[in-house]
Order: C-alpha cells, then structure tokens, then sequence
C-alpha cells in the first residue's frame, strides 16, 4: 500500500454552495447519543481501567485545580528510579489540549465528563465528513450521511468509544477540519487546522508536516507548505528532545526505546496486513487513489516499526486517526471521477461492526448488573472522599474524582504516603500478580482489617 500515485489534481477551487445539513448532522447526532449510552453503561459495568481512563481523570483534575498534569496511577510502571507521589504526565506524552477539559471538569468534577467530550470529538469528526462528502459528490445525494455514517462507525472510532479515554479523541476533528479545507483549496486554513496536532500528542506533528508537503506540491503553495512542514518539524524535534525530557523523571523520552527492540518492523506482518486490510475496507480500497493517503503513513510507520505487538493489531485506539483521512481520501477520489457505489465502503463498515465493542449495545447482558458489578459498586461507595486509596486497574478510576488513587501492586503497602483503603478485585489481571500480592501483604498486617469480600471485590481500611 506504500506505493502511492498523485494524480493531477483537479483546480482547487471552491466547491458548489452545500446542500443542507441536517443529513450529516443527524447523523452526527444519532452516533453522539448511541456513543455516549455505550461509554457511560460499559464505564458503569466497571470495564473501563486505571490504564488508562483513570490516568487521563488525573490529568484533567490536575488541570482544573490549577496545576500540571500528573498521575498517581501512573507511577505503578514508572521509570526505574522514581519515587514521587505522582509522574508528570508531560514528561511521558505531550498532550497540553487536555487543558481544554479542565473549565469542564471544574464544572463537572466526574470522570464521565472525558467520556462524554470524546463521543462528542467524534460526533464533530462524523459531521465535517459527512459535509466533506455533500461539498465535494453534489452528484450524490445521499453522500453527506453515508460517508458520515461510515466515519462513525469504521472499526478504528469504534474501538477508540470502546477502549476508555485517549487525547487522540481531539486529533479526529483536526484532521477532518485539515482535510476539507485542503479540498475546498483553502490551503491556509487547513495548514492551521493541521498546527492543531502539534497539542494533541507528540507523534501526530509526522502527520502535519506530510499535509505541509502536499499543500506545497499538490496543493501549489509553496510558501504555506513548507511553513507547515518545517514548523511541524522544529516543534516535534523541540518537544520530543527538551520540553518532554524536562518533565521526565530520567530526563529522556520513555517510548524511544519501542523501536529497535525485541521486535521490529520484520516482524507481526500476519497481523499488521490485517490492519492495512480493514483500513482499505473503509474506503472500498480508494484510499489508494488520493494524495491524502500520504497522511496515514506516519502513524501507520510508527505503529509497524514499534517493538510492541499491541501496535500493530487493528484494536485498541491507535488506528482512530486514520479513518477521517481515510474518508477524505474516499470523497477525493470519488469527486476525481472513480466509480464506487458509496454503498460498498459503508457495507464494509457495516459487516465488521458485529465485531465492535459498541455492538453490545444490541445484547440484554450488557444492561444487566452481574452480582460483580453490584459489589465493586458497593466497595467503592464504601471509600470516604479525600483519602489516599491503592484500587484494581477495573476499579481505580471510579475513585480518582474525590480520592488520590494509585494502582494495587505488590509493595505498594510500603511506600509513603501510606494508602489507608484498598480496593481490589481478584479477577483484575492487571499488573499481573498484583491483587494476591497486595492480599498477602495486606494479611500479613494486623493493621488491615476486611470490610467486605463479595463476588471477588474485597474491601479493607487500615486500622486509625
């Protein structure tokens, strides 16, 4: 997929006046209201983590008390070294747009609020697709709503809705933002749309200064190109080599070390073709038939070269950047002349959505509560507010609005400032070994003393 055609591109010049909204928008909305159910029921069945729901509620309290990002939950895989309360989140990945949730937070102090603001990043990336599409296929007319739909609901979002909270949530609005201005030939405006990334997350400035080489050359201005380009270039190089090694505890950026590992590019092909295919299924394989497909090589490069297999599968959040490229690479394509039914990508879309996580909105057990669910409610209710409590990876950030919060782990119960509850569930398998460890130092204790021990929820207090 890495050999990519430029075809000359059509004259950049604004497209016919837009039709009405309301398609795009609703179905915008209808993917915001069936989003935000499925963030908020699954973080109410306890299957949202420490890792990383919790550290991002961390970070956002910081933010709106005033201060730094960091997180007690995080220093449970700290750098070697490091004993402080809490690790300086700056110093492991650059994301300063979390301030945006801050005010909000102020407002709301609950976790639900970061759930909430990503269906709704979401729901805005869906909308500017869907309105990319009526632009650009006015020959369509029903083009606006199906390439939203198939935004919304391509297997990239629905494992970012799936998968907690992630500050590459803001990058999905940006970069449909970016990509419909550089179609409509408003090559400034999406050079600044694109400088947003640069606050998202450290990796994404590879992808801004790949849109600064397109505006120069398929873009034809030059001078607003090369800015972008050489300006996302300086701004990675300044944060990837000062700004992050100023806030790390070791002083060096902690994810250098994920290339040239055990494992490498070579390697993990069977499951990295896997993700390249669901990618192409998006667009019915069009992708390949736009310059905009150039975007997706940075993230796509990092993840394959990466020494961790996590990467390189089609789950977790990584791919969610992709997919508004990948629809604006559709609309490029299909406005350039390629005949492709639109019913074939949202097919696509459509027959992997089975294997989603939001696709247990459809099953009755997925609104029940389990007896676990009910104990680890209880249990975590049963915690005052203010205190310093160790809690499971499934349970911690259902206490990091009103408690300082750190990760259960073996020797935990040692360190100071001493937690004075504990939180645990025997079934959590993260970090492994961690709930036994803690029991065991816990027993071995006579200042724990057991308040509950229910469907694998058990509950203790230190003594005074």
């Amino acid at each position: 997929m890495f050999v990519i055609t430029a075809p000359e591109a059509p004259p950049l010049r604004g497209p016919a006046p837009a039709p009405s909204r309301t398609g795009p928008a609703l179905v915008a909305v209808v993917l915001f209201v069936l989003h935000t159910a499925f963030a908020l029921r699954n973080h109410a069945r306890f299957r949202t983590t420490g890792y990383d729901l919790g550290i991002f509620g961390q970070a956002v309290r910081s933010w709106a008390e005033g201060r730094l990002p960091a997180s007690e939950i995080r220093t449970a895989t700290a750098p070697a070294g490091f004993a402080g309360e809490a690790l300086p989140l700056l110093g492991d990945h650059f994301h300063p747009v979390l301030a945006l949730l801050g005010p909000v937070y102020r407002l709301v102090p609950r976790v639900e609020v970061l759930l909430v603001a990503q269906t709704a990043l979401v729901a805005v990336a869906v909308y500017v697709s869907g309105r990319t599409a009526q632009r650009h296929l006015p020959g369509r007319p029903f083009a606006g709503p199906v390439v939203g739909a198939a935004c919304g609901l391509a297997w990239g979002v629905q494992t970012l809705v799936g998968f907690d909270f992630h500050e590459v949530a803001f990058a999905l609005p940006l970069l449909a933002l970016a990509c419909r201005a550089y179609l409509d030939g408003r090559l400034r405006a999406a050079a600044w749309w694109a400088a947003g990334l640069l606050l998202v997350k450290e990796d994404l400035g590879a992808t801004a200064a790949v849109l600064g080489l397109l505006i120069a050359y398929c873009g034809r201005d030059r001078r607003t190109g090369w800015l972008l380009t050489g300006g996302s270039v300086l701004a990675t190089l300044l944060v990837l080599k000062v700004v992050v090694p100023a806030f790390a505890p070791d002083g060096r950026y902690l994810y250098a070390g994920q290339v040239g590992g055990a494992y490498g590019f070579l390697d993990g092909w069977s499951v990295k073709v896997l993700t390249v295919l669901a990618l192409l299924a998006v667009t019915g394989g069009l992708v390949l038939r736009s310059p905009l497909a150039w975007l997706l090589l940075p993230t796509l490069v990092w993840r394959f070269t990466s020494s961790v297999p996590s990467h390189w599968e089609p789950g977790l959040h990584y791919s969610a950047v992709l997919v508004p490229i990948a629809c604006a690479a559709l609309v490029d394509a299909l406005r350039r002349g390629t005949r492709l039914p639109l019913a074939v990508p949202l097919g696509a879309v459509l027959l992997l959505l089975p294997l989603q996580p939001t696709a247990q909105l459809a099953t009755p057990g997925f609104w029940r509560e389990s007896p676990r669910e009910a104990a680890a409610r209880a249990a975590v209710e049963r915690v005052p507010d203010g205190v310093r409590v160790a809690a499971s990876n499934t349970l911690a950030p259902h206490l990091t609005d009103r408690t300082v919060v750190r990760l259960a782990a073996p020797g935990l119960l040692d360190r100071e400032p001493a937690v004075e509850w504990l939180v645990l569930d025997r079934a959590d398998g993260f970090p492994a070994g961690a709930t036994d460890g803690v029991l065991r130092e816990a027993a071995s204790d006579p200042a724990w003393r057991v308040l509950r021990d229910e469907a694998g929820i058990v509950l203790l207090a230190r003594a005074g």
